[in-house]
């Protein structure tokens, strides 16, 4: 069996990112929870906010869908597509309507050709291949008698989901101070309401800066167990 998967001290790197994750996930589930019971004061459910936002912006062929599940908010730059899960559609929440002006950010980010976001969509081709072959071509190389050029170059696969983490921060970021601008230009929460608004759209941007960390103690520890150009135990 690949050294990979014994113990070893480096595991603490991966419990560390692991305890990162946790705990951004914890606090984002729990202030969306928090304010998903406020209801804003315009009464406006979240899929009307991203209408709202869409057509104020001139962007009247981005469509705004209802997702059946209560998660997956996303938006879609393939097809022009808001989509929002059951309850941030439908409810009038603080919570719904700050989502919902989040990806409507998204979608502000395209229709202006966003430089980090057109980056990162260049990506994702190459990322995806990355992902997939970056631990399997290091345990390859170690198998072939710790070929050195395989390590390598899992290393630097596994690496470009690193810098795509990485291009989705400034794009986060931007699309949650777009939101915030956009709830405040057109009047969707209150100014009392957008401070909550601002905390739920601060802690989901949080889950990408753990991921982040984590990823980059992963690669840490990938080079530590394999960067050296020397067989393990020699």
């Amino acid at each position: 069996m690949p050294y990979y998967y014994y113990w070893d001290p480096t595991y603490f790197l991966v419990l560390i990112g692991m305890l990162l994750c946790l705990g951004a996930s914890a606090l984002v589930n729990s202030t969306m929870k928090r304010y998903g019971k406020v209801r804003n004061s315009t009464g406006l459910t979240g899929g009307e906010a991203a209408r709202r936002i869409l057509d104020n912006e001139g962007l009247y062929g981005v469509q705004v869908e209802c997702l059946q599940e209560d998660s997956g908010d996303h938006y879609d730059p393939r097809t022009k597509t808001v989509r929002l899960s059951y309850g941030n559609y439908h409810n009038a929440s603080v919570t719904a309507v700050s989502v919902a002006a989040h990806e409507c950010g998204h979608a502000i980010q395209h229709d202006k050709e966003y430089a980090f976001l057109t980056f990162r969509s260049a990506l994702v081709p190459v990322v995806n291949i990355g992902s997939r072959l970056g631990v399997p071509l290091i345990l390859l190389g170690v198998i072939l008698s710790w070929n050195y050029t395989l390590i390598q170059i899992g290393i630097w696969a596994f690496s470009l989901s690193l810098l795509f983490q990485l291009v989705t921060l400034p794009v986060e970021f931007n699309a949650s101070s777009r939101a915030v601008a956009k709830i405040d230009q057109y009047g969707l929460l209150s100014p009392q309401e957008v401070s909550g608004g601002r905390r739920v759209l601060t802690a989901a941007a949080l889950t990408y800066v753990a991921a982040v960390a984590s990823s980059a103690l992963q690669l840490l520890r990938l080079v530590l167990l394999f960067g050296g150009n020397r067989r393990r135990g020699d």
